[in-house]
């Protein structure tokens, strides 16, 4: 009975310890041996990211092996973009205009926050970062804070980091990244 009781209580300990590792994102559990699309799903947070996922058909390619980091933003940064934009990208025939924005999102990387960091460091404070869908933003820190600068001058702040996936890391975002026009 001892050892059942130790067992348990070992399982719990390591269960907490694998759960701790990754952050919680949207209320759910992320973890680190689901990919990124089995995991934001799960996230309430994301649902309006995951609607555009589907709608532009990257469900497989972010399911695929990677490595990706994605700078995924919330219900609430899509919220932010002007009236009506989110209802307009969904629709079939803006499936391009969509997919050129979600794939800004993604860089061909397995980058951890203490490597962006350091890229920002080594380059004196800001690191040109280079997206799948051809993209280039500008990585910077301020007070700790990675942030993400757009085509059109936004600021993302990465507001969860080291989300880790089984193909790679998503970096949770406050603001839509928008391609330069």
């Amino acid at each position: 009975m001892k050892s059942f009781k130790l067992a348990t209580a070992i399982l719990a300990l390591t269960t907490g310890m694998a759960l701790a590792e990754n952050p919680m994102v949207g209320g759910a559990p992320m973890y680190e041996d689901k990919n990124i699309v089995e995991n934001a799903v799960n996230s309430k947070d994301h649902t309006t990211l995951v609607a555009a996922v589907q709608a532009a058909g990257l469900v497989e390619t972010l399911q695929g092996e990677g490595p990706f980091t994605v700078f995924a933003p919330t219900n609430d940064a899509f919220a932010k973009l002007p009236a009506g934009t989110v209802e307009t990208l969904l629709k079939p025939e803006n499936k391009d205009q969509l997919t050129k924005i979600l794939t800004c999102h993604v860089v061909a990387a397995n980058a951890m926050a203490a490597d962006i960091n350091k890229m920002v460091a080594d380059d004196g404070g800001m690191h040109t970062v280079t997206t799948v869908g051809g993209c280039e933003f500008t990585a910077m820190v301020e007070d700790g804070m990675v942030k993400i600068k757009d085509g059109q001058g936004n600021v993302a702040t990465v507001t969860i980091a080291d989300v880790k996936q089984s193909n790679g890391v998503i970096h949770v975002i406050d603001t839509v990244l928008l391609p330069a026009m």
